[in-house]
């Protein structure tokens, strides 16, 4: 098993331990904010008769969402302690939770309708992973992430300045995207129909008496040319080809 990968499965004992909710700012007032947004971006083209997998379901935060439109999940990760706690959270009749190399999907070739995934991408070797990902999606099939923009200064910082990293709780590998590579990258694998949108101004970390000003803000410069890309995230979407 390569080094990053094995960085991962240590990141998910530290996730495990601290709390994977809190370290990923997800509990804050802002932070629910920011998440529900995530699971209406994520969930809004779901039909109940998808095949689903989630990649990176970590502790089944984002799972459990997925799971209530009755559409069959596949949830998988890297890491044999969140995913003990996912299942654990999680009984449903609808999801199987997986150990699995998000670069060597053990899956055949167009077996999934959607891939799904929140603040996942970017813990992976992102090339091996886009192809994987291609090769299990039925021809016709879609992909959902939301992911952190190097473009924002912060997440910048964040993500290249390794005692930030590790102060934050972000493990070594971790990274941000920019889009314009990014989208060009999933085009070279045979990718259509892709949009990359930077979205999300609303800081976790915010006063929840400044959230409404903020948000209203936030949703003023996320449609404002130039300005828009210094958001904190990006909501990525693409197609494989019917034929």
């Amino acid at each position: 098993m390569d080094k990053r990968l094995q960085n991962e499965i240590e990141h998910g004992k530290f996730l495990a331990h601290e709390g994977a909710g809190e370290v990923w700012n997800w509990e804050s007032p802002a932070g629910k904010i920011r998440w529900q947004r995530r699971v209406k971006m994520l969930t809004a083209s779901i039909k109940q008769t998808d095949k689903i997998l989630e990649l990176g379901c970590g502790t089944g935060y984002f799972t459990k969402e997925i799971v209530s439109s009755g559409a069959f999940v596949t949830a998988i990760d890297i890491s044999p302690e969140l995913l003990t706690i996912a299942k654990k959270e999680i009984t449903a009749s609808n999801v199987s939770f997986e150990i699995e190399n998000a670069y060597e999907l053990s899956f055949k070739d167009n077996t999934f309708d959607l891939i799904i995934g929140s603040s996942v991408l970017h813990h992976l070797e992102i090339k091996k992973a886009i192809c994987e990902m291609h090769r299990v999606l039925k021809p016709g099939g879609r992909i959902f992430f939301t992911e952190p923009n190097m473009m924002n200064p912060q997440i910048a910082m964040q993500k290249n300045i390794p005692s930030l990293k590790r102060k934050l709780g972000d493990s070594p590998d971790e990274t941000a995207f920019f889009r314009w590579s990014l989208k060009n990258l999933m085009l070279n694998t045979g990718f259509l129909a892709i949009a990359i949108k930077p979205f999300d101004f609303l800081h976790p970390a915010l006063s929840p008496y400044l959230i409404p000003l903020v948000s209203t803000l936030g949703s003023m410069v996320e449609k404002t040319p130039v300005l828009k890309e210094i958001a904190g995230s990006l909501y990525i979407t693409a197609q494989k080809p019917f034929a």
